[in-house]
């Protein structure tokens, strides 16, 4: 067992980069909440993203339902998460119907309709990984006559400042509000770690750490990070140095937690 000290630490760090990535701009998808923050109670748009755990398909429901936005989309193709993706579905809803090759936004499609009886207004299912989710978003958009110059976007927190860069470079006069689809705490119990409460399809902690662990170098604006100085996905972010240090401490103790970049979905 390792000692409950050094997990501490670990939770604290792990906590650290969650918060950094995890972004909520608001404390709720509530009228309320908006007009406190930008206001105004509707946005044009709202988009959930496929890369999300399935509570994001809740929380898409809430939105709908309190109406925060005028136009509701959901979006993904079939990227490095699809497979997981589908698998986890498949055993939280053994019941829910849906192709074997069916696309993210397909699936939250089939789950939103199936748990809440909505429908979002339109999908976007050709995407495969975050900078496509923007482009292809925006394009569906124009297509559809969708005026569109605010946009909450609610995607896995682990990739939500990413998505929120990604709008800041390609939809440069759109407003992106951010609202990342859970928001967790990994704590230290009976020697292990593990989260202070679990959504719908959370991720496993080991496969959570890897998500979050892959974040900070393709944020990071350098050479070879997804930023300006880099392949130029993404706006600027800055990291902060405690953000850093975390994830410096993270990696040293866990070496493998370092999630590649899979060249099968790249755009």
């Amino acid at each position: 067992m390792e000692s409950e000290i050094g997990l501490e630490r670990v939770s604290r760090d792990i906590n650290t980069l969650a918060s950094f990535l995890g972004m909520r701009d608001v404390p709720a998808l509530s009228r309320d909440a908006l007009v406190a923050r930008y206001g105004f109670e509707q946005a044009d748009v709202m988009a959930l993203f496929g890369g999300s755990i399935l509570a994001g398909g809740d929380v898409l429901a809430d939105a709908m339902r309190t109406g925060v936005a005028r136009t509701y989309v959901i979006v993904g193709g079939a990227g490095h998460t699809t497979e997981t993706f589908r698998a986890r579905v498949r055993e939280l809803c053994p019941e829910l119907e849906f192709a074997d090759d069916a696309t993210e936004a397909q699936i939250f499609s089939a789950y939103l309709s199936h748990a809440h009886g909505l429908e979002a207004d339109f999908l976007e299912t050709r995407s495969t990984n975050c900078g496509n989710n923007i482009t292809y978003l925006r394009d569906l958009l124009a297509e559809k006559g969708i005026s569109c110059k605010s946009l909450i976007l609610s995607q896995d927190a682990t990739m939500q400042r990413r998505m929120v860069a990604e709008v800041e470079k390609e939809m440069p006069r759109v407003l992106p509000i951010a609202f990342a689809t859970y928001a967790v705490s990994v704590v230290v119990r009976d020697g292990e770690l593990a989260f202070d409460h679990s959504p719908l399809g959370m991720w496993n902690m080991r496969r959570y750490l890897t998500l979050l662990m892959g974040e900070i170098p393709r944020l990071t604006d350098d050479e070879n990070g997804y930023g300006p100085c880099g392949q130029g996905f993404l706006a600027h972010v800055d990291i902060p140095n405690e953000v850093r240090a975390a994830w410096e401490r993270l990696l040293a103790r866990y070496p493998w937690s370092m999630r590649k970049a899979d060249p099968r979905y790249a755009g």
